[in-house]
């Protein structure tokens, strides 16, 4: 008996793991591989410093990617292709604020959580910090 309350608490934990792919189901945004080393101490990443201060950076993922810190050693990152457009139709989203805005159907998209009250959320990719060094990865 005790074998198979072990077994069911396994499969249990088994199944509960996740890749945090929930947003990257999107038929609207090709897979392109994506690793990118964004040091916030370069001129172009220094708003990476601060919460709040999105960069733009081009030739990464579809139409390239955001990245935003989100709090004490937290960031996230998402391509800038518009979620729910067709992949060509559309340049790559801009930044206003903390949202980024599509440019075909105006929708903005939160770049905290990545969702814009539409179909399918932003497209995000993995993050992780080593001291000033931002990775960005998929």
């Amino acid at each position: 008996m005790k074998k198979i309350w072990l077994f069911i608490a396994f499969t249990a934990v088994l199944f509960s793991c996740s890749d945090n792919n929930r947003s990257n189901n999107n038929p609207n945004i090709p897979n392109y591989s994506v690793n990118a080393y964004l040091d916030s101490n370069l001129p172009t990443y220094n708003n990476l410093k601060y919460v709040s201060s999105p960069v733009f950076v081009a030739n990464y993922g579809a139409k390239g990617i955001i990245v935003m810190k989100t709090g004490d050693g937290t960031y996230n990152a998402f391509d800038a292709a518009c979620p729910n457009q067709a992949f060509n139709s559309c340049t790559a989203m801009t930044i206003d604020g903390i949202y980024a805005v599509c440019s075909c159907d105006k929708t903005s998209y939160n770049l905290y959580t990545g969702l814009g009250g539409q179909e399918y959320p932003m497209k995000q990719y993995r993050v992780e910090v080593s001291g000033t060094v931002v990775h960005v990865y998929n």
